[in-house]
């Protein structure tokens, strides 16, 4: 159930409920077995979203990947990767702790998140995803749908974007 923010004109901000997330850095050479460990085949294209049942993949660089699964999910794939550790090195770091996720929707969604978001949002495809900045605060930028978006943000800076996507919110129904 998502946790209701704000609500104005065209634009709704909720912050989402928590998921289990990792960072996995790996050798592209040994993708085939992170996506066994994973369950999900893993995206090659910088920027590309996978997505299988309830967990996602998304490629942030040449050798890094964000997942996510259910919350209730997380040791098992913790267990899963630990398995295939001695045939792929590589580096798992569960950061679920460190984020939170907003979700943005409505007909201005994408209107809105250009209040703080410097890159042109035309160009992330819906199930793709972009590491960049809101404000100053880093994020990565999921597009779910033409006008559904989530906005993954370090939980030490979720305070100030929620502060400035609401502001930014008001300006809008106010017709700024």
């Amino acid at each position: 159930m998502n946790a209701h923010v704000s609500s104005l004109g065209d634009a709704a901000l909720s912050l989402l409920p928590p998921v289990a997330r990792f960072n996995l850095r790996i050798a592209p050479a040994d993708l085939a077995a992170a996506a066994k460990a994973f369950g999900v085949d893993l995206p090659t294209r910088i920027g590309q979203g996978v997505h299988q049942g309830a967990r996602s993949a998304w490629c942030l660089g040449p050798d890094e990947w964000l997942l996510h699964a259910p919350e209730a999910e997380q040791a098992a794939i913790v267990a899963a990767f630990d398995a295939i550790r001695p045939s792929a090195a590589h580096s798992l770091t569960v950061i679920s702790d460190r984020e939170v996720t907003y979700g943005l929707s409505g007909a201005r969604a994408t209107e809105l998140l250009t209040t703080g978001c410097p890159i042109d949002l035309r160009r992330i495809a819906v199930g793709d995803a972009k590491r960049t900045v809101f404000d100053s605060a880093q994020v990565v930028l999921l597009r779910d749908g033409s006008q559904d978006w989530r906005l993954e943000v370090w939980r030490s800076f979720a305070p100030h974007v929620e502060a400035l996507l609401t502001t930014a919110q008001h300006e809008l129904a106010a017709g700024f």
